[in-house]
């Protein structure tokens, strides 16, 4: 009734030879030492190595292996011809592709009804070295499933930071709907200067990787959660005329901010068209008595007006 992930575990037999099922029953246990556990069915074909193999290993699954699983959770001879796979410190056949692999000595076997209950000593584990996918295969009601990052793009990060980027056109910036009528600066998801944007729909913008730069550090009234603004431009294959839906330029004379529900972004756009026109950039670093504006020519100034609708 819940989603889980979806994972093969694979181990070798008293000759040498790799075997592997699919288990979605899989979980930590501990930190110290390092364990995690996995339950495996007396009906498995491979039940009888797992109860007394020295190792095996756990290889969860990306999205794009719905097939790997269907085939592992079969009683095919031929699991490992189509499967890349290969030891690492046990030496049980880890997948080649994956989304990351546990490789583990066996702590302990506890039978608990028609089930082993495998419980694992980790002794590697990694993500694989092909995967190229990042979300991981799921399991819901009978039927395989992707597991997402419920954070929209612009969202609040999982750090605690909320990160903006203020991306300069010749004529203008460049704002994203809300949704609701509103507009925002687009929004990322490291604190670090990313190369791309990630849109909601899996795609991104591409931004030119040199020319991304700190611009403004500050509170948001009434949360926890601060906000980071970068100043960027979109690469030379990402124009105008290819942008998503619910974005668009806007110029420095039209800018909507009627329309920008947060006070803290309005007033750090209306010093960046004041900046802008000037040709003379800051970089805004929020305190309790105002901030600080540190200007790029090495030159500091207090700016108790941080954010000031006017002026």
């Amino acid at each position: 009734m819940f989603p889980t992930g979806v994972t093969v575990v694979t181990v070798l037999d008293e000759e040498g030879n790799p075997r592997g099922i699919t288990a979605n029953s899989f979980t930590s246990v501990s930190l110290d030492p390092p364990l995690v556990l996995v339950c495996i069915g007396n009906r498995s074909f491979s039940f009888p190595i797992f109860c007394s193999a020295p190792s095996f290993a756990v290889n969860l699954l990306h999205e794009g292996q719905a097939d790997v699983s269907s085939l592992f959770a079969s009683r095919s001879p031929e699991k490992f011809h189509s499967t890349g796979f290969g030891p690492k410190h046990t030496g049980a056949p880890v997948l080649t592709d994956c989304l990351a692999w546990f490789d583990c000595t066996v702590h302990d076997r506890v039978f608990a009804g028609d089930h082993l209950i495998l419980i694992g000593r980790v002794q590697d584990f990694g993500p694989s070295e092909t995967a190229n996918r990042t979300a991981p295969l799921g399991f819901c009601r009978g039927r395989y499933t992707t597991v997402r990052d419920s954070l929209d793009a612009g969202a609040e990060a999982p750090h605690g930071i909320q990160v903006g980027y203020l991306v300069e056109a010749d004529d203008g910036i460049l704002l994203q709907s809300d949704g609701a009528g509103g507009w925002r600066l687009p929004g990322g998801r490291s604190r670090k200067a990313e190369r791309s944007l990630l849109l909601a729909d899996g795609g991104t913008l591409p931004l030119r990787p040199d020319d991304s730069f700190l611009y403004s550090v500050f509170d948001i009234a009434g949360q926890d959660a601060g906000c980071l603004v970068y100043r960027a431009r979109l690469s030379a294959d990402a124009t105008a005329t290819t942008l998503p839906p619910g974005f668009r330029f806007f110029a420095l004379d039209a800018l909507p901010f009627e329309a920008m529900p947060m006070r803290e972004t309005r007033a750090m756009l209306r010093r960046y068209v004041r900046e802008r026109r000037a040709d003379r950039f800051g970089i805004y670093i929020d305190s309790s008595d105002g901030g600080r504006l540190a200007m790029v020519d090495g030159s500091t100034s207090s700016w108790p007006g941080a954010f000031a609708e006017n002026g």
